[in-house]
């Protein structure tokens, strides 16, 4: 229906918004003493958190329904991300990529829709310049800003009209045949874990993100905040999703693609309950 976000089933606060493309934008939280907190991730419709190299995971956050005045701190493309710009027809910003990742990027029929790291200036990112710079106590982190990004998609002719984006179905009502399902965790390695707990007064789950490196002692969290909104970041729905993994490059110097094509089988989380499912 009109003013409904396609990607949530939400009614938007600003109808106008879904009559561009959403704009996606790569964030890393590694390593945890100065990429933490991240910028801008509550904001996102839709967030992958998926296996990059060597342990640890990134995230291809999608915003559509809302913007992020900031988000960040914007690294580098994988080989996964040429399929998320495919299913959401999405801009996306990231800091470049291995030579190998960036051929694929470039040769695609999106490659007019990719904003990488080029003429940067300090934050607050601009439609001029919607990658930023902001370099508190020595780290020099890259960001940018999703109205900025949308508003550059324009002044550039990306094509950045409506797109189609349905496909997905949503219900207020829960399925009656979940388990309970207060609490999932998600674990890469030693140094890259996650945890979700379920929260019965929003409805929600907090996420949680590894403390320490677990080298057998046993693993520690803590809540991972927006830096925006200063708020911990929480879902309505978690689903875990197992796609196979296969070598693009042996390490060191690993890539891996990760087939997300076919089916197979997943976890959802939804008011406490975990569902059984088949992703396609």
């Amino acid at each position: 229906p009109k003013g409904v976000n396609p990607l949530t089933g939400l009614v938007v606060a600003e109808p106008e918004l879904l009559e561009r493309r959403p704009v996606a934008v790569k964030v890393n939280i590694v390593p945890r003493t100065s990429n933490r907190p991240p910028w801008g991730l509550s904001s996102a419709d839709i967030v992958y958190d998926y296996y990059h190299n060597d342990g640890y995971s990134r995230f291809h956050a999608i915003f559509y329904g809302q913007d992020a005045e900031l988000v960040g701190p914007i690294r580098s493309g994988r080989l996964l991300d040429n399929d998320l710009i495919r299913m959401y027809q999405s801009i996306f910003a990231y800091g470049s990529a291995d030579s190998r990742i960036n051929q694929r990027f470039f040769n695609a029929e999106y490659s007019n829709r990719l904003v990488l790291e080029g003429t940067t200036g300090a934050c607050p990112p601009t439609a001029a310049v919607p990658l930023c710079r902001y370099d508190p106590g020595g780290n020099d982190f890259l960001l940018g800003g999703t109205a900025a990004l949308s508003q550059y998609a324009d002044v550039q002719n990306m094509g950045n009209g409506k797109q189609n984006l349905s496909g997905m179905s949503f219900n207020a009502t829960a399925p009656a045949n979940g388990k309970q399902g207060n609490q999932l965790y998600v674990r890469y390695s030693g140094d890259n874990y996650t945890r979700w707990d379920y929260d019965s007064a929003t409805g929600n789950y907090l996420r949680f993100q590894d403390d320490v490196y677990d080298q057998g002692q046993g693993e520690s969290y803590a809540p991972l905040i927006d830096r925006v909104n200063n708020q911990q970041i929480v879902a309505a729905n978690v689903v875990v999703i197992l796609v196979p993994h296969v070598y693009f490059a042996q390490p060191p110097g690993e890539i891996v693609e990760i087939l997300l094509s076919g089916t197979g089988k997943a976890y959802a989380y939804r008011g406490g309950n975990m569902y059984e499912v088949t992703w396609n």
